[in-house]
């Protein structure tokens, strides 16, 4: 698998999803839920520095905040976070993913290539699984599947 493949596949999917789209249909919730387009893009910045968090500890460790958080907060985790972007314009929820699916980016060219298909390196996630699973599964699906609810969402704004 080529994992920098996969990542910039799932990153193209998502931002072409909400590419065209003005501020105001940016703001109008029942896209996922009662989520918007723009709190979709807060929810997908939280988990591409999750996914930062997830390679560092392959690399130097580095700090936690997210993963910190999530296990703080729980099933909250996801709306606290989304707030916090509430006053942000979809521009610069969408400046701030690209910065950190930047950084994604490089620390995944920089994880030695071995170590993705090993079973048992991410044990919180699964003994049977490998970083190749987690990033197919909680990055490159969970992109498609929220790219899925925007493009029902511009579906239904065509027909207005």
């Amino acid at each position: 698998m080529n994992v920098l493949d996969i990542l910039m596949y799932g990153d193209r999917t998502l931002l072409g999803s909400v590419s065209g789209l003005t501020e105001a249909e940016c703001g109008m919730g029942g896209v996922c839920g009662y989520w918007s387009v723009k709190d979709i893009m807060a929810h997908m910045l939280s988990y591409e520095l999750f996914l930062g968090e997830v390679l560092s500890d392959f690399l130097d460790g580095g700090s936690k905040p997210v993963m910190a958080e999530m296990a703080m907060l729980g099933d909250k985790f996801n709306d606290v976070f989304v707030a916090r972007y509430q006053n942000k314009t979809m521009t610069q929820v969408v400046q701030g993913y690209q910065q950190a699916h930047d950084h994604v980016m490089k620390l995944a060219s920089e994880v030695p290539a071995e170590v993705y298909p090993q079973n048992g390196t991410i044990p919180w996630y699964g003994t049977e699984y490998c970083l190749d699973d987690f990033i197919v599964y909680s990055n490159y699906a969970h992109k498609r599947e929220h790219s899925a609810q925007v493009m029902v969402y511009r579906d239904k704004l065509a027909e207005i």
